[in-house]
């Protein structure tokens, strides 16, 4: 699994990973410490909560709504990478394509025609 902050984003607010930067993370989603602070204060009382009710995107310019595309684009790119990481996991524990099929709820065709190359590639890397 690839642990290297410089290849991580804020899946919040889209700061990239740089030395000294923080992330909290899990399935593929990460997120910087100012977003958890943020977060953390917009949680802490039921009438903060309420006032962040109404989509960010509502109150967002046609600019603004085209600067966020290529970081949900990165966000995605990273979920992709971190789920290609735990398909590989599970094929170095000899778990069967079959297996990764039907807990994703495919075929073990789609499921190898989706990740084999991705799996193989990514441990080739790491052999050479």
């Amino acid at each position: 699994m690839d642990f290297d902050i410089e290849n991580k984003t804020c899946s919040f607010c889209g700061v990239r990973g740089t030395p000294g930067v923080k992330f909290a993370g899990g399935l593929g989603a990460m997120m910087c410490v100012p977003c958890v602070e943020h977060f953390h204060d917009v949680f802490s009382t039921e009438a903060k909560t309420d006032a962040v009710s109404r989509p960010p995107w509502e109150a967002m310019s046609d600019e603004e709504v085209l600067g966020t595309l290529p970081l949900i684009a990165r966000n995605a790119e990273q979920v992709n990478e971190f789920l290609t990481e735990w398909v590989e996991l599970a094929r170095s524990r000899k778990l069967s394509w079959a297996e990764i099929g039907r807990v994703m709820g495919t075929s073990r065709q789609a499921a190898w025609e989706r990740f084999a190359q991705r799996v193989e590639k990514r441990r080739s890397q790491h052999t050479a």
